[in-house]
């Protein structure tokens, strides 16, 4: 399995960013294992990353690898749509 690259773009230390960091903690370390590299981007302290990876909404998680590039939007509480975002499961 490819290593999964993923950023997490967040406002600031909100209650929704910090549950979204949460949230993609947990799914990663029982989904991906040790097979991952997670960032997390406050727009406000890197707006140009922002702007590089064209982020309209916060909370904003950004796939890079494996291809291909996968965006999922919110707080990340529903598990099953980010792992269809994260091409982890299809659809039934």
């Amino acid at each position: 399995m490819s290593k999964f690259v993923l950023k997490l773009y967040i406002t600031g230390h909100t209650p929704q960013s910090e549950r979204a960091i949460g949230n993609l903690r947990r799914i990663c370390e029982t989904e991906l294992q040790d097979q991952f590299e997670m960032e997390v981007i406050d727009v406000l302290e890197h707006p140009q990353l922002a702007e590089n990876d064209r982020i309209i909404a916060t909370p904003t998680l950004v796939k890079s690898l494996p291809p291909p590039l996968r965006r999922v939007i919110g707080d990340l509480s529903d598990k099953e749509r980010v792992l269809l975002g994260l091409d982890l499961k299809s659809l039934p």
